[in-house]
């Protein structure tokens, strides 16, 4: 993927102590078993092994969450009939959940680039887990994209999972390989992605399982 020029959007204190020390089917089968192309020569991964059968694509009727009920609700913008249809970046920017994800996306120019992978999962950090590291040290990775792209290679994997396929994986390839291996524990209600609890998982998108969760993901911690 293409280095990260981000601009508005901060991440987890913790987040922050790592880059300063480095500077539709039914998803009920399980996870995915389709395989995305390289996002682009500075992201491309070996993507995850699938641990069973099935293509990771979720219905309304699959989404589960305590932050699910914020979204919008029938057509409107953000809804879940709303984003099912469209590409993962596409369907992200009418998430109120998102806001902040969205504008590093964008400031990024990975719209394109996240929308046009075939079969990808997201762990999409909410809002609140971008304001708990403050404007100061926002502006402060803003100022260094090369380190804040390894963080956010480490929310996207290279297959796309349901929350059952992910379950049975236990753990994860990203595409930050060298960050290590996402691990995943418990399920349903109660899974955890390195920690982080999904706040609204499972949301179907046209190329992508988008999982909102209330962490930035930080590499190299399960290593």
């Amino acid at each position: 993927m293409n280095k990260f020029r981000v601009a508005g959007v901060g991440l987890t204190a913790a987040a922050a102590l790592t880059l300063t020390a480095c500077s539709g089917n039914d998803s009920s089968s399980g996870n995915g078993g389709s395989s995305s192309a390289p996002m682009s020569s500075s992201m491309s991964a070996p993507m995850s092994s699938s641990p069973s059968a099935g293509d990771g694509v979720t219905t309304n009727a699959d989404v589960f969450g305590p932050a699910c009920s914020k979204l919008p609700q029938g057509n409107a913008p953000g809804s879940l009939d709303s984003m099912g249809p469209q590409p993962v970046a596409s369907a992200a920017s009418t998430n109120p959940l998102l806001t902040k994800l969205v504008a590093a996306v964008k400031a990024t120019n990975l719209v394109d680039t996240l929308n046009s992978q075939p079969a990808i999962t997201v762990f999409a950090p909410a809002d609140s887990a971008f304001d708990a590291l403050g404007d100061a040290k926002f502006k402060e990775l803003a100022a260094n994209p090369s380190q804040l792209t390894p963080i956010l290679q480490y929310h996207v994997l290279g297959k796309r999972y349901d929350a059952k396929g992910l379950a049975a994986a236990g753990t994860v390839t990203s595409l930050n390989t060298a960050g290590g291996p996402v691990k995943i524990e418990g399920s349903g209600d109660n899974m955890t992605v390195n920690g982080a609890k999904i706040l609204c998982g499972n949301i179907p998108t046209k190329n992508a399982t988008v999982f909102v969760i209330d962490k930035v993901l930080t590499p190299g911690t399960n290593k």
